[in-house]
């Protein structure tokens, strides 16, 4: 059996990107832009479904950016286009509500709808979109296209929410709005905060249940960060996502807590989280899905102090865990996942895990320096065996946030 050489997803330049969908908007709408801006995908290193449970996540923000153009109009009518799609999309923002709208401009114009929401005064507007976020990989695309167009909106209406952290909360927090309420896709905004909050060359360090980060250094010394694109179909919007989410929510209600964070913390650890919530807990899925939630989120603590301490075998050592965890326990590999992380292993990578929401999208592996390239072909091999559709492959370090 021949293997097919492993598909590269580079980053592009942000010059030529910028400039690239201005000349896309001036094509499209026959006049200049009133700016251009840019947002990043992500990729979550550990810390899975802990988000909408108050629990803790470390996200990077990627290289891999979406990029849009943009000009405010005196009316309310949005018209968009996108270098990956075909014909304008038309709404009138004075008419969006949840409901309202569909199609991929209800990312764009929720966030417009969701800042007029926060009081804020937002005209209609038109905007061009390009990107090289891997669309449906689990990597927020959806988050890099909210967030490119929300600081896009706040610099040119001169919100002032772009320039410090509090600020780009509150813009998250429309992102977040915007995907939820207007899209019809559930987040639970980790993704947002990592596009919007995150430091160049930096882990955000995400507390979900009071929103506060820390800014932890990523640069894995002998090691380098290998996404893998398994190229199985990912949606969070098909009743699998908001299922899990709707049983962690009434196993807190049982366990009389707002979250289950707060259970965790309650406890003098873990197990003993872990533990008591079995014996109150009639239902077994329930107890996998709560277990599952606690034990990723000391996971997560763990691969915080693992960070900074540079013990890179400590970290990649959680990644295995949390991965079985979320096979086991959550329930939302699938195959692709599956053979992604245990061949990235077997070619020796360090630590490796599914990323994002899962039911298809990316896994991540963490190698050592310089043999990304030989574990890739590792992986597209295991691939071809078991005859899936061909991955794809990226490489980022942490990148810088929407600017």
């Amino acid at each position: 059996m021949t293997t097919p050489a492993p598909q590269w997803l580079p980053a592009w330049e942000t010059t030529d990107s910028l400039a690239r969908v201005a000349t896309l908007f001036e094509r499209t709408f026959g006049a200049s832009t009133d700016g251009t801006f840019s947002a990043p995908g992500r990729v979550n290193l550990i810390g899975e479904h802990t988000d909408y449970n108050g629990g803790l996540a470390l996200p990077i923000a990627l290289e891999h950016r979406t990029y849009v153009a943009v000009r405010l109009r005196e009316d309310s009518l949005v018209r968009l286009v996108s270098a990956q799609g075909e014909g304008v999309w038309e709404a009138d923002l004075d008419a969006v509500a949840p409901g309202a709208v569909s199609g991929w401009g209800s990312y764009l114009v929720g966030v417009a709808w969701a800042l007029r929401q926060d009081g804020f005064t937002v005209p209609g507007f038109e905007a061009a979109v390009d990107s090289c976020v891997p669309f449906g990989a689990g990597l927020s695309s959806s988050a890099a296209l909210e967030a490119s167009l929300a600081v896009g909106l706040d610099t040119l209406l001169g919100l002032g929410l772009g320039g410090d952290d509090d600020g780009r909360s509150r813009l998250a927090a429309a992102c977040v709005r915007a995907e939820n309420e207007i899209a019809g896709a559930a987040t639970g905004g980790m993704d947002q905060a990592a596009s919007l909050r995150a430091q160049d060359g930096h882990a955000l360090a995400l507390d979900c249940l009071d929103g506060s980060v820390r800014h932890e250094p990523f640069a894995p010394v002998d090691r380098e960060l290998l996404v893998i694109d398994t190229r199985a179909p990912h949606s969070l919007n098909d009743g699998q996502y908001a299922s899990r989410r709707a049983t962690c929510d009434a196993a807190a209600a049982v366990l009389g807590v707002p979250t289950l964070r707060h259970w965790l913390d309650a406890a003098t650890d873990a197990a003993a989280a872990v533990a008591s919530a079995d014996a109150l807990l009639d239902d077994d899925v329930a107890r996998r899905r709560v277990r599952h939630v606690l034990t990723e989120i000391d996971r997560t603590r763990q691969a915080h102090d693992a960070l900074r301490a540079g013990d890179w075998d400590a970290f990649g050592a959680l990644m295995d865990a949390s991965h079985a965890s979320l096979r086991d326990d959550y329930e939302v590999t699938v195959p692709e996942l599956d053979v992604a992380v245990e061949a990235a292993r077997a070619a020796g990578a360090v630590g490796a895990r599914m990323t994002g929401g899962g039911f298809g999208g990316s896994a991540i592996a963490l190698v050592p320096a310089g043999t990304s390239h030989e574990v890739a072909h590792a992986v597209a091999q295991a691939f071809a065996e078991h005859g899936f559709t061909s991955p794809a492959f990226l490489t980022s370090r942490a990148a810088g946030p929407a600017a």
